[in-house]
């Protein structure tokens, strides 16, 4: 029972600490979650709070302090800090070292491209004359993006012609931010595939997961993906060859986008449970939460196999709505069969913010869509 008396440490307190402490208090494990918001969703279910900067070194070594291993829910932390802690003999898992490299957006790229992971041509932009250059090559559209710190979308930009060059450079702060330019991948379909590695090297891959995005949130995952089993099978293998690129403990997502003839091509890596995965926990034997805490923990890792066809959908804050949030349609949704309902505590609602998902689980993958449609039509966050 020795492993099952750490005490882990989280950084952030949101929806993904939420859910992977849910997993790891069935187990019995103690969590410390270091969070500057007070009441934010895993402040009810930690053992411990610490209510600080995420980027407040003493409260991240008071963190380590508390704590028999230290995760993240999140990458935008401080590398550096979790380096030293490393240095000082702390486990930190996934590791600083990755973290550093993944959270540069050119930097990710340019090792997935050294260790002949397909991703698209890019190029480091300084200047305007760059991105002309880049234009001119590679011709239109391509994406602009800042180096570091994007998320849903925030930090890309697609430029179409010429005429938007400018505009794009300064609407990312390219003056005084780090950005790149990549060649547009004309893709049929976006895919997400989740690989977990343990501190002995085991590595558990998830099935492949079809992801639909509005206004470049994740607005619908679908598992299994529309696609051929060798296409699936090729994906997957990419997955466990990323996790060993960076050699990462945990939980990982690497997105992908699949061509017009099959050829697929990385498009960013997350060294944490990621959104498209929430189906993993009705939808697989293990889901990504639990796998997450087994994998830094020490653990052996569990079956990641698909129960059955599975569909999630984000559940987001009403567009006109911002204030304390209130749910409506529970009732509704939760009398449909197959239907699973996960609201993450957040007090204050706005629009597109995320503030839960629903699930649905049925013998075809068409009846759990359908379902599924039919259960995002009923509920509503408001305030």
């Amino acid at each position: 029972m020795e492993n099952l008396q750490k005490k882990i440490g989280i950084i952030g307190g949101g929806q993904l600490g939420q859910m992977m402490i849910l997993e790891a208090k069935k187990m019995g494990f103690y969590i410390i979650t270091l969070d500057p918001t007070e009441k934010c969703p895993s402040h009810s279910i930690s053992d411990e709070h610490i209510i600080a900067d995420f980027h407040d070194e003493n409260a991240i070594k008071l963190l380590a302090e508390k704590s028999d291993v230290i995760t993240y829910e999140f990458e935008h932390i401080n590398a550096d800090i979790l380096q030293k802690l490393e240095d000082s003999g702390k486990k930190v898992y996934p590791t600083a070292k990755s973290l550093k490299i993944i959270q540069d957006k050119f930097s990710q790229k340019t090792v997935l491209r050294n260790n002949n992971i397909p991703v698209a041509d890019f190029l480091r932009i300084y200047t305007l004359d760059d991105m002309k250059k880049f234009g001119e090559k590679y011709s239109y559209p391509f994406m602009l993006k800042s180096c570091k710190d994007g998320y849903d979308g925030k930090g890309n930009f697609l430029v179409e012609s010429e005429n938007q060059l400018e505009e794009a450079f300064h609407t990312l702060n390219g003056e005084t931010c780090d950005l790149m330019s990549e060649k547009f991948f004309e893709y049929t379909m976006e895919i997400s595939v989740l690989a977990c590695r343990s501190v002995s090297g085991e590595i558990k891959v998830y099935p492949v997961a079809q992801n639909i995005h509005h206004e470049s949130i994740l607005y619908k995952t679908l598992v299994p993906a529309s696609i051929s089993d060798e296409i699936s099978k090729k994906a997957m293998d990419l997955a466990e060859n990323v996790m060993k690129v960076f050699e990462g403990v945990g939980m990982f997502c690497v997105e992908m986008f699949v061509g017009k003839d099959g050829e697929l091509s990385v498009n960013e890596v997350a060294p944490r449970p990621h959104n498209s995965g929430h189906y993993t926990i009705e939808g697989c034997i293990t889901s990504q939460f639990e796998q997450h805490i087994r994998a830094v923990s020490g653990l052996p890792l569990g079956s990641p196999d698909l129960i059955m066809p599975t569909v999630m959908i984000n559940i987001l804050g009403e567009n006109g709505y911002s204030g304390k949030a209130l749910v409506k349609g529970a009732e509704e949704i939760l009398s449909l069969d197959g239907t699973f309902l996960h609201i993450y505590g957040k007090e204050m609602t706005k629009p597109k913010r995320k503030m839960g998902h629903l699930t649905v689980i049925s013998k075809s993958l068409d009846d759990a869509n359908k379902i599924a449609d039919i259960a995002n039509s009923k509920i509503k966050i408001i305030s």
